[in-house]
């Protein structure tokens, strides 16, 4: 088993590219590392700097190494390909820059993650997620022809694959060849899979994981008063690999029985995060996953 750790600016409240709620780009690259870890993603593109020698110099001076990052956006609407095509060209230039080897890809949601309002419909019929697959090979394509990177797509909650039926039929109708999966422990149990059967079954298409648990209590709560995804996420939903509904030590187990040799990134959605909350939480995180003997 060989598993490179590390974090992604997720874990420190950053959903988007500027927003005044969120830790300060500078803040998070310091407190990653004293933390513990070495790997980053680069988080939504345009958060950290988007020109390669200021980015080369920062994460230089601190021994940052970078794994991936990812683009999110509409994939089955043709509409929304130049939003694609900017983050995937912007984002890939980066990556391939300091010798990344991913590139994570997510559906947009199909409702408003702080009202709940519906923007789209939650299952798509057969044209439309046809045209998903289809974009998702052709950014694979770019992906790999451009930057040389690998794609791995992101199941996520509220999103057109997010449960085990859809995953399993976006795998089947995917190229292997050319496409993977970044699986995320949480967003997995969040939508009442088992992430350890699943990574069991399908670990040949998973060199990239999500680390995160799921709080039922809270989860309860959120689906009983159909509360929108990012109040969710606010209430600490998504909470530390130790206290949450995700078995850890199952999964570490499940991981030696495969001999994985991949990366695993902690990723707990917070949003939005008071500026002194994350790296408690990322260096407790940092600490059970050494113990439990993940990374």
């Amino acid at each position: 088993m060989n598993i490179r750790v590390g974090t992604a600016p997720d874990s420190w409240g950053v959903w988007f590219p500027s927003d005044p709620k969120q830790t300060p780009w500078q803040r998070f690259l310091d407190e990653v590392v004293i933390a513990g870890y070495e790997w980053i993603e680069l988080g939504p593109y345009g958060y950290l700097p988007a020109d390669v020698p200021t980015l080369r110099t920062e994460l230089s001076a601190r021994g940052l190494k970078v794994a991936a990052s990812f683009a999110m956006a509409n994939l089955e609407d043709p509409s929304s390909w130049p939003e694609v095509e900017r983050q995937v060209l912007g984002m890939g230039r980066l990556l391939a820059a300091f010798d990344a080897g991913f590139l994570v890809l997510i559906d947009d949601t199909y409702g408003d993650l702080f009202t709940g309002r519906p923007t789209a419909p939650p299952v798509l019929d057969s044209d439309a997620w046809k045209r998903l697959i289809d974009t998702v090979h052709r950014v694979a394509d770019i992906a790999r022809e451009q930057f040389g990177l690998r794609l791995v797509y992101h199941p996520h909650a509220e999103t057109h694959v997010e449960y085990e039926h859809q995953i399993a039929a976006f795998l089947e109708q995917t190229d292997p060849d050319r496409v993977s999966l970044c699986f995320d422990t949480g967003h997995h149990a969040y939508r009442g899979g088992d992430p350890v059967g699943f990574l069991r079954r399908h670990h040949r298409r998973i060199p990239y994981l999500h680390l995160k648990s799921v709080d039922r209590e809270v989860q309860r709560r959120v689906e009983a008063d159909r509360i929108p995804f990012a109040i969710a996420v606010g209430m600490d939903m998504f909470c530390e690999p130790s206290r949450g509904a995700v078995d850890f030590p199952a999964l570490r187990d499940a991981l030696r029985e495969i001999d994985y040799d991949g990366w695993a990134i902690v990723e707990q959605d917070m949003f939005p995060a008071p500026f002194d909350k994350p790296l408690p939480i990322a260096k407790r995180t940092r600490a059970y996953l050494r113990e439990i003997g993940i990374g």
